[in-house]
């Protein structure tokens, strides 16, 4: 059980060292916005429910691994750290393989917490989350099966069980539109989804519920593009119209001398599929800030098309992993304040794919009349605002240590 686990986190008296263990949907990668995910976001359900509490977080999480490849780097990864306490999250790359059955499977976990006992560590086991039906290497019934062996493992072996399947699909019994908005992709979740996972273990280990549907995007939302401005070196910006004409003249005004780059990602009049499409080279690209403003007017056949597309437009606007480039979403109301109600509706699906993936929206208010240029210069400037925060905090962190 996790008693002295939940005494250290209570009493604050000794910083409390967690490590997240997993494959790809524990890591930072594109999902969730390459800058955090539900490692990150347990350390906030944990310090709402224990103010007191020095929390150390450690991400493990490596993409394509399962229970065999994390057994390979326990030493490296977990146990050489000697951390108070480890969430493993594993089952969704077990279940592609056809050499872990789930015999293996279970006595691959039965070992990774074995091994994390023995160094005194206390130890969540994490379920994976639902996903979409139509991936051919992880049929539902059999990922499902593989969710039910982490709960007899954990039951077994008294392990405290963060049943993550469970709540993904409680949400989809409800209302199947409102899990979606959970998933970044087929089998990966976003934010949202991660946001998930930390109520849900953090219910695990102390027992104590908690919201995190508040915990507003990542910020500062432009540190590479205005580490790359104060530094008088060019910038490469990709944006769709007519933002492409609106941010060279922005920058410029916050820095006259500015060098920028600019790409056109073409959208007038085309339907989001082909703007999807058309995203799937910026990994190539590589630029310093993408900003993706999709058109009122682009046409999906459904919501539930339009949704997945969407995801995948700014999926392919964010790095693989950890990010190197800024990106930014414009909603179509900063364009046209007169927006047709058909428009809005899908427009207001787009906010909560934006709000999903962790990055900035830029929007504009009820009673805000400005132009679209107004407000993204108002905007970039508030921005810029919090990047100097930042780096300041940053450098006063690091002079006090």
């Amino acid at each position: 059980m996790l008693s002295n686990a939940v005494d250290k986190l209570f009493s604050g008296e000794k910083t409390m060292q967690i490590i997240c263990l997993g494959d790809s949907i524990t890591g930072v990668y594109y999902h969730t916005g390459g800058r955090r995910a539900y490692c990150d976001m347990l350390a906030i359900a944990l310090k709402k429910i224990y103010p007191d509490a020095k929390i150390e977080m450690v991400n493990a999480g490596v993409s394509g691994n399962d229970t065999f490849a994390a057994l390979a780097r326990m030493d490296r990864d977990v146990l050489s750290q000697k951390p108070h306490l480890v969430v493993i999250m594993f089952g969704m790359n077990d279940c592609a393989r056809a050499d872990i059955s789930l015999e293996v499977f279970s006595a691959n976990l039965r070992n990774i917490v074995d091994r994390c006992r023995e160094i005194g560590a206390n130890v969540v086991l994490c379920t994976p989350n639902s996903i979409y039906a139509e991936d051919p290497n992880r049929p539902v019934a059999k990922l499902a099966a593989y969710a039910e062996t982490v709960r007899k493992v954990a039951k077994e072996m008294s392990v405290p069980l963060a049943d993550c399947y469970c709540a993904f699909e409680n949400v989809r019994a409800a209302n199947a539109l409102e899990w979606k908005f959970l998933m970044s992709d087929t089998i990966h979740p976003n934010m949202n989804g991660h946001k998930l996972f930390a109520e849900t273990i953090a219910e695990s280990i102390s027992g104590q519920r908690v919201k995190l549907d508040k915990i507003p995007p990542y910020a500062p939302s432009l540190p590479f593009t205005f580490d790359r401005l104060a530094a008088k070196q060019p910038v490469s910006v990709i944006a769709m119209p007519p933002y492409d004409g609106v941010i060279p003249e922005v920058l410029r005004k916050l820095y006259p001398d500015a060098v920028i780059n600019m790409t056109a990602w073409p959208v007038t009049g085309t339907a989001l599929d082909d703007i999807e499409k058309w995203a799937k080279d910026i990994r190539n690209i590589k630029p310093n800030l993408v900003a993706v403003a999709v058109p009122a007017e682009a046409q999906a056949n459904d919501e539930e098309h339009y949704i997945r597309s969407y995801d995948w437009v700014l999926n392919w606007s964010l790095d693989f992993g950890i990010q190197t480039w800024d990106t930014i979403a414009i909603l179509p109301s900063v364009t046209d304040m007169h927006v047709k109600a058909i428009d809005l509706a899908r427009a207001e699906l787009a906010r909560r794919v934006i709000l999903g993936k962790d990055i900035a929206v830029v929007e504009r208010r009820t009673d805000d009349r400005s132009t679209p240029d107004k407000i993204l210069l108002d905007w970039f400037l508030g921005q810029q605002n919090a990047w100097i925060n930042f780096k300041q905090q940053k450098h006063l962190n690091h002079v006090e240590k």
